[in-house]
């Protein structure tokens, strides 16, 4: 029997860089290979060329990156910037920019542009603090 699910980590850091791969090479993505995208994570293919993700961000589980509005007919490119989280199943809108050092908590629809350096969440999302300072992969300094 298995003792644990983390004796398979290195099979799931692999599919992780071939998913990688398929997004920036296949999909022409424009993604920083120090990104980290949880495999249950969606970005649209329908305009995969308007997904551009910064150096050193977290996408969690079930987050939806959108570049498209189908009942709208709109293609725009959603940028996500430096450093930030994108908490597990946050929803970011076509044509929105997301400010480095930026954490979007779980469950926010990003629907605007968000500023850097904050936190925000909600449905829409709103920034509920200003000023944050985080480290790598938007983890909170304080």
């Amino acid at each position: 029997m298995f003792k644990s699910l983390n004796q398979f980590i290195h099979i799931q850091r692999v599919l992780v860089r071939l998913r990688y791969i398929i997004f920036t090479r296949v999909w022409k993505m424009n993604i920083h290979e120090s990104v980290i995208i949880s495999l249950s994570a969606r970005l649209d293919r329908t305009n995969p060329r308007g997904v551009h993700i910064a150096r050193n961000t977290y996408i969690a589980f079930d987050v939806a990156v959108l570049t498209h509005d189908m009942v709208r007919g709109l293609q725009k490119d959603t940028f996500i910037g430096e450093c930030c989280f994108i908490g597990a199943r946050s929803i970011i809108m076509p044509g929105v920019s997301v400010g480095n050092n930026t954490v979007i908590a779980s469950g926010s629809v990003v629907t605007k542009d968000i500023p850097a350096n904050c936190i925000a969440a909600g449905n829409p999302a709103q920034v509920i603090k200003d000023n944050v300072k985080v480290y790598e992969y938007g983890r909170l300094v304080n």
